[in-house]
């Protein structure tokens, strides 16, 4: 018996060429068609529908999808019952509320007085207000949030990645309500079918091998034997290094999977303790 294909969700819009990268990277190739809203996905039984992020939310709650990514802010602003499966850290931005300064006092918002509150996350804005205890009235905007004070809003709640565009609005933030980036979502009914899940299951796999590797880098060096010792000693990686003897029982080669961030100082301190012709490569997919 054939197994049921599994029905993907790609976000339409900023998120759509990182999560398109992501999914190449993982040898799950996609190509989209001038205006056409069903990309072909290079594998087998999967198919795929461009939605916007917020419809992306929707459907897999109403089980038209069964997996999407989607920013984890409008699943908390749609309150709707979904399995994060994997954060995949990708566009990350902040959920903010924020103000002219001349509205502030003191940097916060003023007490006894009623604010209007304009924002595209109309849940998130409203309770908001309520934990604040604020006085406010939240009306909905639909884009260019930061435009509308201080003529047809107070303050506003919306997301930022630099907050250029507040700073460049004449706004100060305020508050912070939440982190967001782009997550990859299930249907719950999804994960009690054995023949989905399966399938998922192999996606997250290939998705989280590209999402280590681009953490880390692939390092080889050299060193000789007497120095051996001192350069394992600071060595990081997954497991243990690969070694192998030099021609000529010389000293070692060495491989390992290390953390980018640390490349810098790590380069620097090898080599000051005898490792030499370092090379640094760039992994594309690490599975443990």
């Amino acid at each position: 018996m054939e197994k049921a294909g599994l029905r993907i969700a790609i976000p339409k819009g900023r998120l759509q060429d990182a999560v398109a990268t992501l999914l190449t990277d993982a040898g799950i190739d996609i190509s989209f068609g001038m205006r056409n809203y069903r990309p072909r996905m290079g594998w087998s039984g999967l198919e795929a529908k461009l939605l916007k992020p917020q419809n992306v939310v929707r459907m897999l709650h109403n089980g038209s999808r069964d997996i999407g990514f989607a920013g984890a802010d409008w699943v908390a602003e749609l309150d709707l019952e979904l399995v994060e499966l994997l954060d995949t850290g990708l566009n990350p931005v902040c959920i903010v509320a924020a103000a002219p300064p001349v509205l502030l006092d003191n940097g916060r918002l003023p007490d006894g007085v009623h604010l209007t509150v304009a924002s595209e996350y109309v849940t998130l804005a409203k309770r908001w207000v309520a934990e604040q205890s604020i006085d406010g009235t939240v009306v909905q905007s639909f884009g260019a949030t930061e435009a509308f004070p201080p003529e047809d809003a107070d303050l506003v709640v919306d997301n930022i990645s630099t907050g250029d565009t507040l700073r460049g609005n004449g706004l100060t933030i305020v508050d912070t309500l939440m982190q967001s980036s782009t997550r990859l979502y299930a249907n719950p009914c999804v994960l009690d079918d054995a023949d989905k899940r399966s399938q998922v299951d192999d996606i997250l796999l290939l998705l989280e091998s590209v999402l280590a590797a681009r953490q880390r880098v692939m390092l080889e060096l050299n060193v000789p034997q007497a120095d051996f010792d001192a350069v394992v000693a600071i060595l990081p990686s997954m497991r243990e290094p690969t070694v192998a003897k030099l021609h000529g029982n010389s000293g070692y080669a060495i491989r390992a999977a290390v953390p980018k961030a640390d490349l810098p100082g790590l380069i620097l301190a090898l080599r000051s303790r005898g490792a030499t012709d370092l090379i640094v490569s760039r992994p594309q997919q690490i599975v443990p």
